[in-house]
This record gives C-alpha cells, sequence and structure tokens, in this order.
C-alpha cells in the first residue's frame, strides 16, 4: 500500500469521525433541552386575539404536557394593553401564569405609552424590548407563533 493510499484512508477515518461526533453532539443538545419552547406574540389590543393566544398556550401544555414546554407571551405595541390589571383579559392571564406561561411586556412600548409595572397584571415581567426577545428566542430555537 503507497503512502497517498494510507494518508486518503486515514483522513477519510477522521473526518467519519469528526462527523459521527458532531451527530452525536447535536442528538445530545436535543436531549438536555427536553423541552419544547415557544414564543406567542401579541400585538394587537383585542380581547380574541389575546384569548387565541391563551387559547395556543393551554392547548401547547394540554398536548405536550406543562412539565414539557416553556411558553411565554410576549406583547408590545397595542398588545400590551390587554396585559393591563384591570383588562377583559386579566382572569385568564392569572390562570395561564399560575400554569407557568411567562407574561412579557415591551419596555419600550410602556415608556412609550407612559406606562409603570403598577399598570399591568401582578403577574406580567418586563423586558426592554419586546421584538429583541421574540429575536433571542428564535435564535435559541424556540418556536413562533403569532396568533
Amino acid at each position: 500500500m503507497s503512502l497517498s493510499s494510507s494518508l486518503t484512508r486515514f483522513a477519510t477515518a477522521v473526518l467519519f469521525l469528526i462527523g459521527l461526533t458532531g451527530l452525536v453532539t447535536t442528538v445530545h443538545a436535543a436531549d438536555k433541552a427536553g423541552k419544547s419552547s415557544v414564543v406567542i406574540q401579541v400585538s394587537e389590543n383585542n380581547p380574541a386575539i389575546w384569548n387565541l393566544a391563551l387559547n395556543n398556550a393551554k392547548n401547547i401544555q394540554q398536548d405536550l404536557g406543562k412539565e414539557n414546554t416553556n411558553i411565554e407571551i410576549v406583547a408590545y405595541g397595542p398588545g400590551i394593553n390587554m396585559l393591563k390589571f384591570d383588562s377583559e383579559v386579566a382572569p385568564r392571564l392569572k390562570e395561564a401564569s399560575a400554569n407557568g406561561v411567562a407574561l412579557l411586556a415591551c419596555g419600550n412600548t410602556m415608556k412609550n405609552q407612559k406606562l409603570t409595572e403598577k399598570d399591568l397584571d401582578g403577574n406580567v415581567k418586563v423586558v426592554k424590548a419586546g421584538v429583541i426577545e421574540i429575536i433571542n428566542k428564535q435564535r435559541e430555537g424556540w418556536a413562533y407563533i403569532k396568533p
């Protein structure tokens, strides 16, 4: 066997092992994550849209199991109004939060609308920018839904 042939076989074996290692790493990462993660965008001041988003979250938890999901509902623009403590969907927000759904308000929208955390339902957390939250979650592999 020539030196050239031996080097070719060695290089092929090394490339195969590198590819196999990459596959194992990918499978391990998926097993490690273990949960289905979903970010839901709501940017409309419409109780019907909010109820649809809350139904989506509830259905995902029922179908996959609450313990198997990470769900965030991110509101910005006009959609932030439904996160107020006195909104029509406030009882459903409390239910969703009690079931582990994160309710997030856009800090930029709050600033523009001169809202404070006291204006919001007590279960709502504020993020700096709603759209950036959504972008970051998608980068992390979260599914995206806009009802």
